[in-house]
């Protein structure tokens, strides 16, 4: 199992869209949540990242993901950047293994 971690903010392209197009891209994008919870997929959270929050990320929004294996993962990745996401938002991304606290601190400790 691997989590993903997506935190965005929208671009000028994003913003200077009417809000007609902006809803028919992403009504467009819809079908791929169904697509991959039908492969495992798990949407952990989606929501906005709040003013208020110590050391605040400079972004807007956050997805978390739960997805069964890499071969998802990179599935995943190919459909974001091919519908041409990454032209209207800015975005980062960090993945990987979902483990334990003590597996994470014995990581810490051996750097």
């Amino acid at each position: 199992m691997k989590s993903y971690i997506e935190l965005w903010k929208a671009k000028d392209a994003w913003t200077n869209l009417p809000k007609e197009d902006r809803g028919n891209y992403l009504s467009k994008l819809a079908p791929s949540i169904q697509y991959f919870a039908e492969k495992g997929v798990e949407i952990v959270s989606w929501g906005l990242i709040e003013e208020n929050t110590f050391n605040k990320a400079d972004y807007d929004f956050f997805a978390i993901w739960n997805m069964p294996n890499e071969e998802i993962v990179k599935e995943f990745e190919v459909l974001i950047e091919g519908t041409g996401w990454y032209n209207y938002f800015e975005q980062i991304n960090a993945c990987g293994k979902v483990t334990t606290p003590d597996e994470v601190i014995g990581k810490l400790i051996e750097m």
